[in-house]
């Protein structure tokens, strides 16, 4: 069995595997050893997940296929965690807490949501494996680990492509006068802000990189305006440039998973033609390619 995880700063998607094939999908609140302590994430893991699992059914599984194998000493469950937050350093302790939740687990591996990324759209093969969500990320990937990756450096000082970058330049836009000014009104009236509260909400609260990547649902209803979807391509061309050329591998497919590049994957794949590259596959969420991973590439 192998129960196969990705965890994102809200949710955390959950794959119980049995025999190649999947017996239960699950979904707890997000988990981040960055920003959570142990015994937060162990909490979330005993209440949240345990609880759904079903302790005595999941038991009785484990303990049958421990003795259908014993004789060739084939582990009874493998869990293979990916999530936001798990640095390096970090890593041991994701094990470590998912170990104490599942005792009878052999083998347990923890990575950062970038490797889960490149897993899920690039698989066993090369490739560059990008995240497009409200922040941004991308990574060289050579089949089994990362091999180099161009440092994000967040919405302020980077992230170009994300969600969060995309409302940036869409306010910046709209309210320097690239925009139809008929787009104002309704942009106002729709999320209840003048331009002195947007300018309050990004300035004066936290999390201004949500509330910006927030304002792609009325970004997306209005891409049929020509200067709202240049406004789209020239966020992911600037992302290509800035980031994915560092590679210098124009000869490998760039995979990507995430809201903002499933949700405009036309103009992601036209910048991708600008700048010389060739989008492969596309996710909304990299659990289902984890999966394939997991049971096909394994």
């Amino acid at each position: 069995m192998k129960l196969i995880a990705d965890s994102g700063s809200t949710k955390t998607d959950w794959v119980l595997i049995r025999d190649n094939a999947v017996v239960g999908r699950y979904q707890t609140q997000g988990i981040n050893p960055f920003h959570q302590s142990e015994d937060d994430i162990l909490n979330i893991l005993r209440s949240e997940l345990l609880a759904q699992l079903s302790l005595s059914t999941i038991h009785h599984q484990l303990s049958t296929i421990h003795h259908q194998l014993s004789t060739i000493h084939h582990p009874p469950l493998t869990i293979h965690y990916y999530g936001s937050g798990v640095r390096p350093e970090l890593e041991e302790v994701m094990q470590r807490l998912l170990l104490s939740a599942f005792p009878s687990a052999t083998f347990v591996e923890a990575h950062g949501d970038l490797l889960g990324a490149a897993r899920a759209v690039v698989g066993s093969q090369e490739g560059i494996a990008c995240i497009l969500g409200t922040g941004a990320n991308s990574c060289l990937y050579d089949g089994r680990q990362i091999t180099q990756n161009t440092p994000p450096l967040g919405y302020i000082l980077g992230d170009e492509g994300s969600g969060a970058v995309l409302g940036k330049r869409f306010l910046n836009a709209l309210y320097k006068g690239f925009i139809p000014a008929s787009l104002v009104t309704g942009f106002q009236e729709d999320i209840g802000m003048d331009m002195s509260a947007v300018i309050a909400r990004v300035y004066r609260e936290p999390m201004a990189n949500r509330f910006l990547a927030s304002l792609s649902p009325f970004i997306s209803r209005h891409i049929d305006v020509p200067e709202v979807r240049q406004l789209v391509v020239d966020n992911f061309c600037d992302f290509f440039r800035r980031n994915v050329v560092q590679y210098d591998r124009r000869d490998l497919p760039v995979g990507f998973v995430g809201s903002i590049a499933w949700h405009y994957e036309d103009q992601l794949r036209e910048a991708a033609s600008q700048e010389g590259f060739i989008v492969s596959r596309v996710l909304k969420s990299p659990i289902d390619g984890l999966v394939a991973y997991h049971t096909e590439c394994q």
